[in-house]
């Protein structure tokens, strides 16, 4: 257990690619796409062997904080903090680390993770982080990330450039950071994937308190301003009152943007765990097991002569396919996709559609 080192868990996306299985009441971290339990619960799980409980933290909308509580009982109720509006990740890491520094001080170690991502060797990541957090010790100026080596040029990943080694902290390798790059065209990330030292950007951070509150008061003063009012007011118990109107006049921001790109000291730890942000419904196809067709499906499935299909179903509903290839189909109890596999990244297009529509609302 490392006594000096908080998780916080960015959990208020809306997952709109996941539709018609994920709705604004039920975004993706709430679903149980794959494996035992939804994906923040198998986030926080994957934590324990490595954190107590009260240094397990959890951000997300105001409108989740019941469902939140709900699903993890072992976190204290005071662990789940709503957030007033959606501003990105930027003042939601500055939210957050005002909170730890008002528990752990400045010098406390934040790690700052997604809760929508598939990590099947918890064991690996928890090795990671243990490596990263005692690198921080002897070297407590940088912030690191984790880079997962790239097996295609993705173009729906950003891409971090790595370059000299830094050191061997346990069995991580770390490299310094020489810049972020956005998500590429495909051309690009086919150079990215050849030169052999960029590496998928995971949204992962690890930093000391103090470290991020530097950077953030040479690259975003208002935020650095914010989280030390933040570390006050919960260290004063007035948090809950003032949080709204000092967190929603802060501008949208992510964290790649407002510190990481520029930051002066940024190392690149190696990702040494089985890594995938399941980002579609095609990224299916990498954690199930695939018929002689190709079809990999969940629910009552049949078909003939059909291929390489993702069917996403349920136990009393079946999905029966003729003659048809590569299509995504997904079924509820109230709405039914069918895309083409290369289409399914459009489904934020069909969602933003429906507001002409005012008969299609219950289903967004």
């Amino acid at each position: 257990m490392l006594h000096h080192v908080y998780a916080v868990i960015m959990a208020g996306g809306r997952g709109e690619r996941f539709w018609p299985q994920s709705r604004s009441c039920r975004p993706k971290q709430f679903l149980q796409l794959l494996g035992e339990g939804t994906m923040i619960e198998q986030t926080v799980e994957r934590l324990k062997p490595l954190l107590p409980a009260e240094h397990i933290l959890v951000l997300t909308n105001c409108e989740y904080v019941d469902t939140v509580r709900m699903l993890l009982p072992s976190l204290p109720g005071e662990n789940i903090i709503g957030e007033p509006a959606a501003r990105d990740t930027a003042p939601c890491a500055a939210l957050a680390a005002g909170i730890v520094k008002a528990r752990g001080g400045e010098d406390a170690v934040m790690i700052l993770l997604p809760a929508d991502h598939v990590i099947e060797r918890a064991n690996d990541l928890v090795s990671v982080l243990a490596d990263i957090t005692d690198f921080l010790e002897r070297r407590p100026e940088w912030i690191c990330t984790i880079g997962v080596r790239p097996t295609e040029p993705a173009t729906a990943y950003g891409y971090i450039r790595c370059g000299e080694l830094l050191e061997l902290a346990g069995e991580t390798r770390l490299c310094r950071s020489l810049g972020f790059r956005e998500k590429p065209d495909l051309a690009t990330a086919e150079e990215f994937l050849k030169a052999g030292n960029y590496r998928w950007n995971c949204g992962m951070f690890l930093f000391r308190i103090k470290a991020f509150e530097l950077e953030l008061k040479r690259q975003c003063p208002e935020l650095a301003d914010m989280l030390g009012q933040i570390c006050e007011l919960s260290r004063s118990g007035k948090l809950a009152e003032v949080l709204p109107e000092l967190f929603c006049r802060q501008k949208k921001l992510s964290i790649d943007y407002a510190v990481m790109e520029k930051a002066e000291h940024m190392a690149v730890a190696e990702c040494r765990f089985d890594w995938d942000d399941i980002g579609s419904w095609t990224a299916l196809r990498n954690h199930l097991t695939a018929d002689s067709d190709g079809n990999v499906a969940t629910g009552l499935f049949a078909e003939i002569d059909s291929h390489n299909l993702i069917v996403s179903g349920r136990p009393d509903h079946l999905i029966a396919a003729i003659g048809v290839d590569d299509l995504v189909i997904v079924s509820t109890s109230d709405a039914t996709l069918v895309c083409h596999a290369g289409q399914a990244q459009r489904i934020k297009e069909l969602l933003s559609s429906f507001g002409l529509r005012p008969e299609l609302h219950p289903f967004q």
